[in-house]
């Protein structure tokens, strides 16, 4: 373990992409890896990238990760795909539209498939993010699923969350719908040369001008990542922002809540795999019927199975 863990503190690429899959299979392994490396974590800026289907979120996170190579620093992308409901698989196509990053020596691109979380990240997540914080990159580029408007939880993960929007095909629609738009730290309009991006950063006006007196507004921009174009105002305002974090006191507080988002919902898991084991199949499923019949509330149910590892 000490001669992987030197390996991967002196910037070697295969140390770290062995330590992220042992992280990654939550291995006891994994874990010693995880609490060797943590305390060289922190310091990098983590942006999170979330939008629906076809928004063009990893041409988005290619490009900006381009524009941040340009910049000369050194870039991860963790690259969430959605899992088979069956197998858990996925086919991690991010990691085959962003191969010419891959080729990049100072870019590091990781595929991970959610494996049914909830959310559009994947279980292991904010681990991994770490793993790639400690190895020394400026900036990890989380991309998220994509599955719609409940992909709230990167907020939890990233110092500062993107949402990208596409006119002209009900995505101006669905981003005036509250949710997804609150956890905006910047709001892009991609495909900004397709008709309906001027209405669309309209429309997105009027609902922050919606906001409490006093309260941030997130500023609305304008790409087409295909063509690289505006990336260079999106790199500045992330700079922007984490200025904000700093200035205001919001960085210590949005690690503060990281930490606390990541301990309880560890804390939840370890608790489940506990009740998981005290608890035999056989009698969870007569549990379970219980339920299914009417005869016991969930609630009622849900107790007993806590007081199984009281």
């Amino acid at each position: 373990m000490d001669d992987l863990v030197g390996r991967f503190l002196n910037g070697e690429r295969r140390a770290l992409a062995r330590i992220i899959s042992r992280v990654e299979n939550e291995t006891a392994e994994g874990r010693e890896y995880l609490r060797a490396l943590f305390p060289h974590s922190g310091k990098t800026h983590t942006v999170g990238i979330t939008g629906g289907p076809g928004s063009g979120k990893s041409t988005l996170t290619g490009a900006l990760a381009a524009e941040y190579r340009r910049r000369g620093k050194r870039v991860g992308i963790v690259a969430v795909d959605p899992s088979s409901p069956f197998s858990q698989g996925a086919i991690l196509g991010d990691r085959i539209r962003m191969q010419d990053l891959a080729l990049d020596e100072g870019v590091y691109v990781r595929s991970m498939a959610s494996r049914g979380a909830l959310g559009g990240l994947a279980p292991t997540i904010d681990d991994v993010v770490s793993i790639m914080d400690a190895f020394g990159f400026d900036y990890v580029l989380i991309e998220t699923v994509g599955a719609g408007q409940d992909e709230v939880e990167i907020a939890g993960t990233a110092l500062t969350t993107i949402l990208v929007n596409n006119p002209g095909t009900g995505d101006d629609i669905q981003a005036l719908k509250a949710g997804i738009i609150e956890i905006a730290d910047i709001l892009v309009v991609n495909k900004a040369d397709h008709p309906g991006a001027d209405l669309l950063v309209s429309q997105l006006q009027a609902l922050l001008s919606l906001a409490p007196a006093g309260a941030r507004r997130p500023p609305i921009l304008k790409t087409t990542a295909i063509k690289g174009e505006g990336l260079e105002k999106l790199a500045g305002s992330i700079v922007a922002h984490r200025e904000h974090l700093v200035s205001s006191g919001g960085l210590d507080r949005a690690r503060a809540i990281d930490a606390r988002h990541q301990v309880l919902a560890i804390a939840r898991a370890i608790l489940l795999e506990k009740i998981r084991r005290s608890y035999p199949e056989a009698e969870l499923e007569a549990l379970v019927q219980r339920v299914a019949a009417r005869e016991l509330d969930p609630h009622t149910a849900a107790e007993e199975l806590a007081g199984a590892v009281s």
